[in-house]
């Protein structure tokens, strides 16, 4: 959201419509956003909002109406299955409500999965993944699979992973919103502190007013427009 040369995410006219029936119901309607680097930026509104919808629109995993999307200046628009994925794997970072780890295998294998889809080396890979779990507080855990984590600890693996490839940016769906209030705490306290260590930026959406209310800015979907307030 700021005028930072260093732009990672851009959306221009976004508009997401769906047909129930006869009638075009319009999500998403005409929404301008953009995400620097080290910015951070959460989005709330209420259930049904469209908020989800703005994350998978923004990162190709679902077509916009019209509209166009960019990461740092490549358009998503025209873009294969393939070619999105690719772009997923060098600029985006996913953590979700639940975890999505796969459960036969350890820590550090469930974090270096991205770096080897895109074919890095498994020794550097495992390198990487390694460092990544030691800046998330999990350097003893490295070899426990999911079964043998806690929800925070689960949570930390995936967060690990959302920035083992160094992403321009995370988008965070809920991150926190399976959690006790005071694990909850920590995690965002992580996200947070990661965000402006590696400055990587951070999208999130969540119903936690106090989690939007860390962040430098919040966005408010209503109606399918969009807002957004400087709060930091």
């Amino acid at each position: 959201m700021t005028s930072d040369v260093d732009t990672v995410l851009t959306c221009t006219q976004l508009t997401k419509a769906f047909r129930q029936g006869p009638e075009r119901l319009t999500v998403l309607d005409n929404i301008d956003l953009s995400v620097s680097a080290g910015d951070s930026l959460a989005i709330v509104g209420n259930s049904g909002s469209g908020k989800t919808t703005l994350l998978h629109c923004l990162a190709g995993l679902e077509r916009p109406s019209s509209g166009e999307v960019l990461w740092r200046d490549q358009s998503l628009a025209g873009l294969s299955e393939q070619a999105l994925g690719r772009l997923r794997n060098q600029h985006v970072g996913f953590v979700y409500q639940f975890h999505h780890l796969m459960p036969e295998f350890m820590a550090w294998e469930n974090v270096a999965l991205p770096l080897l889809i895109r074919g890095d080396s498994s020794r550097s890979a495992r390198q990487r993944a390694d460092a990544l779990l030691e800046a998330v507080g999990l350097k003893d855990r490295r070899t426990h699979k999911p079964s043998e984590l806690s929800g925070g600890e689960r949570q930390r693996v995936a967060i690990a992973r959302a920035l083992v490839a160094q992403p321009a940016c995370v988008l965070a769906d809920e991150p926190t919103g399976n959690l006790d209030v005071t694990t909850a705490e920590t995690i965002q306290s992580l996200l947070l502190s990661l965000n402006d260590s590696m400055g990587i930026a951070l999208l999130l959406v969540t119903h936690d007013p106090s989690f939007a209310a860390r962040c430098r800015y919040r966005g408010t979907l209503l109606s399918g427009r969009f807002t957004c307030e400087t709060q930091a």
